[in-house]
């Protein structure tokens, strides 16, 4: 198997889990709206991304809501390592990915849209010089 092709794998460890590592991407207090998903990102010393998914009820009803949880994760196994290069600059970021109401999209708008969103995030970070 060679080194260059990307793995597009979403494990146990490109997840975030628990309260405490929630509340701690909150508590860093840099957040980027990117149209119906608000992007929330903290640094760590991974080197890679972990992604977390907030999505209420106001979203639609359970059906709904995992779809568009199921979609969000594609994107982001898709994308991890262009999301990585290119947005984070090489960096690693905690991401909470909480989304507001809206109807589902399609899988390319959502690459766009967290493109876009953790981006931002990496441009704020580094302004604060994180």
């Amino acid at each position: 198997m060679s080194q260059d092709k990307p793995r597009y794998k979403f494990g146990w460890s490109r997840r975030l889990h628990g309260r405490r590592a929630f509340d701690a991407v909150f508590a860093g207090r840099c957040r980027k709206p990117a149209g119906p998903l608000v992007v929330y990102g903290l640094p760590n010393d991974m080197g890679y991304l972990r992604l977390g998914l907030s999505v209420s009820r106001r979203v639609g009803n359970a059906i709904k809501r995992n779809r568009i949880k199921r979609l969000i994760r594609e994107t982001f196994r898709l994308c991890q390592q262009e999301l990585v290069e290119d947005a984070a600059g090489g960096a690693g970021y905690d991401l909470v990915v909480v989304v507001r109401a809206h109807e589902a999209m399609k899988l390319e708008d959502y690459q766009r849209l967290l493109m876009d969103g953790v981006k931002a995030v990496a441009k704020q970070w580094q302004r604060r010089g994180g």
